[in-house]
This record gives C-alpha cells, structure tokens and sequence, in this order.
C-alpha cells in the first residue's frame, strides 16, 4: 500500500528544510517563506492532494509557486528532490542537534559553523573539552545544561511520544484492514494501554492466510527494514525508526492474543492466577482446564468482554491494565466510566500569535468551532515571558476587549479570556489581583526556576494557587517527555492544596508533557480536585492533542463528571467563577 504523504509529513519536511537553509545562512525571508507554509499546512482544512489535483495549492494564502511546486512533488511521488541535495550538503546526523534541549537553529549554526559541530557526539565532545564553554554567547552553564539534555536523551532512547506515533499506528491498521485475508486487527500493547511514551508498536491480526498477511505487512511503504519474520509473527523497523511487531492467529485465538499482547505483564499475571482459581489455564491463545483441576464447562469466548465475564469480571478497559486495582473494581461492578472523547464540550489553555502561538484569534476561533466545541479559553503568556512575546496588562486588555467584541458578533463559538500568568520564584503573580479579576479565568504555570529543591517549589505552587483568581493550575511538574525531567514537587501536596482552595488541575494534553502525570489523578479524584483536559494549543493543529488528554485521562481513571470542560457552556461559566466567590 502506497499514499501521498499526509499533512504532518509534509510540514516536517518543510521544517527540516527551513532549519536547514537556517544552518546555511540562507536570506531569512526564504526561511520565513517556509515557516508560514508550515502553518498554512498544519492548518490547511481540506486535503492537500485534493488541491494538488485541482490545482490550487497557490491559491491558498501563505503557499508561493515554489513551495507549492515543492507540495505537488511529495505528494505526486512521495519525494522531494529538493529536500535530498539539501541533505545532502549536510552530515545525516545534524537534524538530530535540533532534539536536544536548549539548541535552536541559530546556535546550531554557529556550532557548526566555529567547531564544525554536525552531530549529537560531537557536541558532547566540545562540551566536555571546553570549546563550546569558550564561544561567545554559549559558557559554562550552557554546556553543562546541554550535556544534561544530551545525557537524557541517551536514557530515553528508542522511545517515542503516543503523540508521535498516532499517525502511524492509524495507517498501519487502516493498510491491514484493506488486505482481503484479515478478519480482524488491533493495536496492542503499551499504545493500547494509552501509555505516554512506547518503545515499539505491537499489532494483532486474525486471519487463515498467515503467510500472506505476514509478507503484505512486511512490504508496507512506511516499513525501512525487515528485522525478522517467521510463521506467526513479523519484525520491522519503520523508516522513522520505530519498531512493529504483527502477531497473527486464527481468528477464535484472536480475543486471547489480544488480551495477552495488551498486557501490561502484572494484569495478565493476576488474570492467569483468577483462571487458575477456577480450574482453568489461560494463555495467548485460549482458555482450557487445567490438568488435575475440575474447572467448569468453558463459556464460548467471542471477544475481549466474552473473556473478561467468564473469569467473574466486567470488561476492563485497555486504559487501565495496569493491575492498580482495576481487577478488584471490575470483581466489584466498581469500574469507572471512563471519559471519552465525545464528552467535551471546550477547552482552556490556548495561544495566539499576540505571544508565541502561531494562529490569530478568529483562526483559533473557528478551529475549535470545525472540532464541535462550544467554547475555547484564550491564555497568552504573560509579561515575565519574554521569550514567548508575553503579555504586558495593555496587550491583555486589548485582547480582552477583542474577545468581548466577537463573543457579542458572533455565536459559532463563546471565547473565554484568560491568561497564562507566570508564577514567580517567590510564588507570586506576574500580575495583580485587580489585572487577574478582570479576566474569566487565570491559568498559574512555571516557566523559569526550575531547579528549586522540592520544599521551595511546593511552598511556590501552593503560594500561587491560593489566589483566589487562579482558576487553575498549568502542567504541575513542568516535564517534557523525553527531554526534560520533572522539576521536583510534592505533588500529593499541591493536591491537597488545590482540593483546599478550590482549585482546578490542568491535564496538558500536549504530548510532550501529558501532565499532572496520570497515576495521580486517582489522588486527586479522591480529594474532590476536579480537571481541566487543555491542548496548550500553540498553533490550530494542536487543538487536536485534546485526544492524547482524553487518553491519559481514562488511564487516570477519571470520568466526565471529574473534568470541568465536560460541562456546558452555562455550567460552567459558574466553574470558573466558583472559586472568586468562596
């Protein structure tokens, strides 16, 4: 199976290409031609081979006759000629540099540059010798840091983001689905579970042509190597990296296989030991009696629910397999009902251009409205936030004011305004109480400091949200998965903080954080904290991360009733207020 690129593909190819022409030194005006065709593509509504088909791809605002050339060519013949004489200029490994914490294209290019500088070894190198310390504008600090990021990276390597992976795991099931021979196919494994990071992707297929099913996988476009291949199972490496492994079994083996390669191994365990209990074995494969045990007659297992009734159990879901106490609940008919996708109603948490998103607010606006919601906070950064062309309180009131002019023009979408308010070192606000009150809501986040032991910062965060204008508290540690550990916080105690004070928990649904982290929110739930499921949106496409949220929400255990932007807009205009009038 062959298909044009789609969207994500193709504006990572022109990122690679903008950051590229950046190491070069090409005319910036060339680079920013390239930085807004990657918005225009992540942003773009309909189907960019359709416009390539029809001829159009120029008419859309922000792509010139060049690029459009460029889009034509990937999505015409899945290459881009272009993009392989750029690379080719360059030591494969150099796009790696932009993985490390603290390394953007300007830095990059004077390490390349001055130390010649075109790989991650090489970086530590001139780390450790003291070369990058003696450049202007770098020093001790900087390398230090960057040989922690690089460190970090070596600790996670081959894993990846669920955020990462979804677009993979979504077309490699849709191509098994097309193949005649399958009956029926699943994602398993830790993708299954809704784990945030995995290491490699496993696959499930029922079928009577094992072979052939086996070899059609094997030569999928996506695959970069067969790693190994025997009559059940398949190995291969994807051109990004990523492991997959299709497991195939007759389609009365398929709920079993399923169950078992789902996992995680302390579920299965404690499934295998109920069987036992009852006399009978479980395996990948089926449910049979059990030598010298008197089990009772074996239920016709048809799927994964049919299996989990048979063992006395209502049917867990993939979510929670995690053998947390999700058995006992099920024994008990205790099991949450899990949030789902459909329960949202709108969100908060979301960036405009005015600071360092990548959308205006009426692009914002109508890309939430596209995706059904019926509201959308707005909450730029605030002035501490230079970095992020934070808001200053005339900014912000003159955001406020546009937000009050459209909500009164227009009824597609309500926007509540907000703002995402610095916490200082001290604990206190970037802005006063009377700036804070004339918003509808205040997301309190951390942005600088990071390294305070754990008593200070919890004294900081808990300092914080005791102002009665934080609505809700931003990604409470502060981690970005895979590249920058946690910063250190007694959460258990912020929770007893917010439940305290009333105030709301944000689950960033972004994929590099997926934080308040899931196995605290059954806490959380206990103590009465509700959530708020938020994309920390920065650009249109990244109200599609609500989804990874919902995720590691059901993994937490939560249901619609725990997450505030379940309710309806009337409802919950009295959340946000709820707090203020304690």
């Amino acid at each position: 199976m062959t298909h044009p690129p789609d969207k994500e593909t193709i504006a990572e190819i022109l990122e690679n290409i903008a950051r590229l022409l950046e190491i070069k030194g090409e005319n910036p005006f060339k680079i920013r031609a390239y930085t807004n065709a990657i918005k225009t593509v992540e942003t773009y509504p309909g189907d960019l081979a359709d416009a390539v088909r029809a001829g159009t791809l120029e008419d859309i605002p922000g792509i010139g006759k060049a690029i459009a050339e460029k889009i034509s060519e990937l999505v015409e013949t899945g290459r881009l000629a272009y993009y392989d004489r750029l690379r080719d200029e360059f030591p494969p490994e150099i796009l790696q540099l932009f993985e490390i914490q603290g390394l953007g294209g300007k830095k990059i290019k004077v390490l390349h540059d001055q130390l010649q500088v075109h790989s991650i070894s090489r970086l530590e190198r001139t780390c450790l010798d003291g070369r990058l310390a003696a450049l202007p504008g770098f020093g001790q600090k900087t390398a230090d840091n960057l040989l922690k990021s690089i460190e970090l990276r070596r600790t996670h390597a081959g894993r990846f983001l669920r955020g990462d992976v979804c677009g993979k795991v979504e077309y490699l099931l849709a191509a098994l689905r097309e193949h005649p021979d399958v009956t029926r196919v699943s994602a398993a494994g830790s993708f299954r579970r809704s784990m945030e990071t995995v290491h490699d992707l496993d696959f499930v297929a029922s079928t009577r042509s094992p072979q052939a099913v086996l070899e059609y996988f094997a030569s999928l476009d996506v695959v970069g190597e067969v790693i190994a291949k025997g009559d059940t199972k398949s190995s291969v490496r994807l051109k990004n990296g990523l492991q997959c492994d299709l497991r195939v079994v007759t389609d009365g083996e398929f709920p079993f296989a399923l169950c078992y390669f789902t996992g995680s191994k302390e579920h299965n365990i404690a499934l295998r030991a109920r069987a036992l209990k009852r006399g009978w074995t479980l395996n990948e494969y089926r449910l049979a009696g059990a030598e010298g045990k008197s089990g009772g007659a074996i239920p016709a297992i048809r799927d994964e629910p049919d299996l989990y009734r048979a063992l006395d159990l209502d049917f867990i879901e993939p979510d929670l397999r995690e053998n947390l106490g999700e058995l006992e609940a099920a024994e008990l008919g205790a099991l949450p009902d899990l949030i789902e996708w459909t329960n949202l109603r709108g969100t908060f948490h979301n960036h405009t251009n005015e600071s360092d998103g990548h959308a205006t607010l009426e692009e914002m606006a109508q890309a939430a409205a596209g995706l059904g919601l019926a509201y959308l906070g707005i909450s730029d950064h605030s002035k501490s936030s230079p970095q992020a062309h934070g808001l200053d309180e005339n900014r912000l009131e003159t955001q406020r004011r546009a937000i009050e002019r459209r909500n009164a023009g227009s009824d597609d979408i309500h926007l509540f305004s907000g703002v995402e308010c610095d916490i200082l070192r001290d604990g206190s606000l970037d802005f006063s109480d009377d700036v804070l009150a004339s918003l509808d809501f205040v997301v309190a986040s951390i942005h600088s400091s990071f390294t305070m032991d754990e008593a200070e910062m919890t004294r900081r965060i808990i300092r914080a949200i005791s102002n009665p204008h934080v609505t809700m508290l931003g990604h409470l540690t502060g981690r970005l998965l895979l590249s920058r550990e946690p910063y250190r916080v007694d959460i258990p105690a912020v929770i007893e903080a917010a439940a305290e004070t009333g105030t709301i928990i944000e689950l960033n649904s972004n994929p590099r954080r997926l934080d308040m982290d899931w196995r605290w929110w059954r806490l959380a739930r206990e103590k009465g904290v509700k959530c708020s499921i938020n994309p920390d949106a920065h650009r249109v496409a990244g109200l599609g991360h609500l989804a990874l949220g919902v995720g590691s929400a059901r993994k937490g255990w939560l249901t619609r009733a725990d997450v505030v932007n379940c309710l309806p807009l009337d409802q919950v205009r009295n959340v946000l207020a709820a707090k203020r009038v304690r």
